[in-house]
């Protein structure tokens, strides 16, 4: 499957999911599986004009997309798995992550791969930071609750699909 859903992310969703975020101090933010794009927009438009969004994508055909299509100095889109944070950010050189966006589909994903993507990603955080996933089935969950220190699960019917977001703090 190329994309987690065939439907672009609504503006319920995505406002929802962005909320937790604290714009005036994130200053570099990770999405894995940013797709076509709709919420690395969204993301841009909210951060600080010296904050970095690195979009970490597996799909070369919308890594080539993304390069095209988004044209701010602030957008790092890379091509890679979700697996490789800790390579891709240290081969830009930048510091531990703010906040991490993931959409990407974790119910079809290998057990031990969902394992080392959700370990990768708390280390990867900042003390301060998140962890903030967005999902159509609960399967992610048991897996974030032993990856984190603390979940917290909020609902969108004003999606299609209707979604599940989980905020992961240390």
């Amino acid at each position: 499957m190329l994309l987690g859903s065939f439907v672009p992310s609504s503006p319920f969703l995505i406002n929802q999911l962005l909320a937790p975020v604290d714009w005036r101090r994130a200053r570099v933010v990770v999405e894995f599986g940013p797709g076509i794009g709709n919420i690395s927009r969204e993301i841009l438009s909210r951060m600080r004009p010296d904050a970095v969004l690195v979009a970490i994508e597996l799909n070369p055909e919308f890594v080539r997309f993304l390069q095209d299509d988004i044209n701010d100095l602030r957008f790092q889109v890379v091509e890679g798995s979700a697996l490789d944070i800790r390579d891709i950010l240290s081969t830009l050189q930048l510091p531990p992550v703010d906040y991490i966006v993931s959409g990407i589909p974790y119910s079809t994903i290998p057990h031990e791969t969902r394992c080392d993507i959700l370990r990768e990603s708390r280390s990867m955080l900042q003390n301060d930071g998140a962890m903030l996933v967005y999902q159509f089935t609960r399967t992610v969950l048991p897996y974030l609750e032993r990856s984190f220190g603390r979940v917290e699960q909020d609902f969108t019917l004003w999606n299609i699909l209707p979604a599940r977001i989980f905020r992961c703090t240390l």
